[in-house]
């Protein structure tokens, strides 16, 4: 008969598990409660502003963004790998002043060190020390790639990071947000487009991925155990300096859209979800639109894929079948 382990497994009934907190939302329908993500975007794509505006929105429990209502307002601890603390705190005190925060009382926490190391254990230690003295719900880490030496294109080297950060979430009950770059040509599908291992888009409870578009900033939101909702699209705006939420795409002239997807499959034929993402509209939105060119006779599906129906003699404008039938051209 083998021997017991020094440290048994824990085992109980699920029963008498502790119940989780009271919001499954640290923001409604954005974040998680105690969930751990990231936000990913090309260079430019505005990252550092969306993690700051989380941030103040989740330290004063003033609404994110302007609209999205914080659930579970609390402390927040922030390192900023790339920018000068001076810098960090002018766009905290611009982004609490636009959305009318008390700057002074905000229990919004800098670390100020030249570098923190998450795949060094004495630094690892001192993050915990700082976790347990500060007690914060939310902790944000700008960039990943500024706080590792390990091959990021390793998963057993990336995991073992994730994993500490798992750790670290578990033992204080909070939402940890890394923010992270995408590869160049981004693919139709967000969280495939991060860079280094799969793991980092496994790894989110919540995960956010930013992509700069025709006049706005498309926020595309993922969920492990919650469905995601449409995206979203900013504008970066105003004195100081904020993300500001735009009027749905879906309001777009149903004409534009058609004429877009035209302009997109004259280059080459592609599906649907290939579509949506060059185009960056609602799932709704874009079937509507298909619906109506295919029954126009300008576009047709084969085997998943749409493409352009040669036209002959002039070709009729989009705005001639918005209902989805002809109508005669003017003189």
């Amino acid at each position: 008969m083998p021997s017991l382990p020094d440290a048994p497994l824990k085992v109980v009934q699920v029963a008498c598990v502790e119940e989780g907190p009271s919001s499954n939302w640290l923001i409604e329908r954005l974040w998680a409660s105690q969930g751990v993500g990231l936000i990913g975007g090309a260079p430019k794509s505005c990252k550092t502003f969306l993690a700051l505006e989380i941030a103040v929105a989740v330290a004063s429990g003033r609404p994110c963004l302007g609209h999205i209502p914080v659930r579970e307002p609390g402390p927040v601890l922030v390192f900023a790998a790339e920018d000068q603390p001076a810098q960090v705190r002018a766009r905290i005190e611009g982004l609490a002043r636009a959305r009318g925060a008390d700057f002074q009382r905000m229990p919004l926490l800098l670390i100020l060190e030249e570098e923190i190391r998450l795949d060094r254990e004495r630094d690892i230690e001192r993050l915990e020390h700082a976790l347990q003295e500060h007690r914060p719900r939310l902790l944000v880490l700008d960039p990943f790639v500024r706080m590792h030496r390990q091959n990021e294109n390793s998963a057993t080297d990336i995991a073992a990071i994730l994993a500490r950060l798992r750790a670290l979430q578990r033992r204080f009950q909070l939402a940890i947000l890394l923010v992270h770059h995408t590869r160049k040509g981004n693919g139709p599908v967000a969280g495939q487009a991060l860079r280094g291992s799969s793991d980092l888009h496994a790894w989110g409870d919540s995960n956010l991925y930013l992509k700069k578009g025709q006049g706005a900033i498309r926020l595309a939101i993922e969920h492990r155990a919650a469905p995601a909702p449409e995206p979203l699209h900013l504008n970066l705006t105003g004195d100081p300096a904020r993300l500001e939420m735009t009027a749905p795409e879906a309001r777009r002239p149903e004409a534009d859209i058609q004429q877009q997807i035209l302009d997109a499959l004259r280059r080459q034929t592609l599906n649907k979800i290939q579509l949506r993402a060059a185009l960056q509209v609602r799932n709704q939105t874009l079937s509507e639109a298909l619906q109506r060119l295919d029954t126009a006779g300008r576009i047709t599906r084969q085997n998943g894929q749409w493409a352009l129906v040669p036209q002959h003699g002039p070709m009729p404008q989009p705005d001639l079948f918005v209902t989805g039938r002809s109508v005669p051209t003017p003189p």
